[in-house]
């Protein structure tokens, strides 16, 4: 697996995200992000103890079953889905608890690849990864290029700095600088669709994308003023909020432009792709995929149909 940079460290986003407010705070915040803390310590494997489902590893391509190995893309520095523990090397979150799930039901090992968001895609359809379990929402333009198979559903969120001195709510961002993330469905989607419904067809100034490479960088950038707002994974900044609850002020959730529904994605076409929802649909029935969303806060998240798009 490749080793990201520290600065896209899960304790390296944690620190910036502490740096964001004053130090100092209640004994239940200090007791909560002890409690956060221990989640980013345990490189237990949830997966440890299921059993391979039958049905789905009979679907398996006999190239898949011989080399006995799946590789799994993701971008590892997005708490608290899809993230590195404080050891700097095991992939943690929900989207790593799910990929090993997976692995485990179709009997095979499983291979972490660090890889950029926007280079994700481009890694499936050349062949370098079997699969993703990175968050991603389904799009037009992804189920294109590639078959898509439910497992979660997320959505977006707006956040202001602390306070929001502005008095700015989802509505009201004509014209400020909102932050998204590169190849992010913030970027591509939502902000442009909310920038259409709210401020240009009404004959206001547009919404000023500010296209950022991580969520770290954007919330730096707030605190110091440079942006106005950040429009990101909601699951990610709850997680966000609870390591530092004074660093931003939630305005509320985006969900126009994309669907809330997120996908394990792989190449369309690929022969895999049968053994994989039937895999999936395994793991939704787990108690160990409920367990998942419970450690890392998810609960609404929950879905119970592995639908192929």
């Amino acid at each position: 697996m490749k080793t990201i940079g520290r600065i896209q460290t899960a304790a390296a986003g944690l620190a910036v995200l502490l740096a964001l407010s004053a130090c100092g705070g209640t004994a239940t915040g200090s007791q909560a992000g002890a409690t956060e803390a221990s989640k980013t310590n345990n490189t237990t494997d949830i997966s440890e103890g299921v059993q391979p489902d039958a049905a789905a590893v009979a679907l398996l391509p006999e190239s898949f079953k011989a080399k006995g190995e799946l590789t799994v893309a993701m971008d590892l520095h997005y708490p608290p889905t899809t993230f590195l523990a404080e050891d700097n090397t095991t992939p943690i979150g929900l989207n790593p608890d799910v990929a090993r799930l997976i692995a485990k039901k179709l009997d095979l090992k499983l291979k972490f690849v660090d890889t950029k968001f926007d280079t994700i895609i481009p890694g499936l359809d050349g062949g370098r990864y079997d699969f993703t379990a990175t968050t991603m929402s389904k799009t037009e333009e992804r189920l294109k290029v590639l078959d898509m198979i439910d497992y979660f559903k997320a959505g977006s969120s707006v956040v202001a700095a602390a306070g929001n001195p502005q008095k700015l709510t989802v509505e009201t961002l004509c014209g400020k600088n909102i932050a998204v993330t590169q190849g992010s469905t913030g970027q591509l989607k939502r902000l442009p669709a909310l920038n259409e419904q709210s401020c240009t067809t009404k004959g206001q100034p547009a919404i000023n994308a500010v296209t950022l490479p991580n969520i770290q960088e954007a919330l730096t950038q707030l605190h110091s003023k440079r942006i106005d707002g950040i429009l990101y994974d909601t699951t990610s900044l709850g997680w966000a909020a609870k390591q530092q609850p004074d660093s931003f002020t939630m305005l509320g959730r985006v969900n126009v432009g994309s669907s809330d529904l997120t996908a394990i994605g792989m190449k369309k076409g690929s022969p895999l792709t049968p053994a994989m929802q039937k895999a999936i649909q395994s793991v939704l029935e787990t108690p160990e995929y409920k367990k998942s969303l419970e450690t890392w806060g998810l609960d609404s998240g929950a879905i119970t149909d592995a639908k192929l798009n």
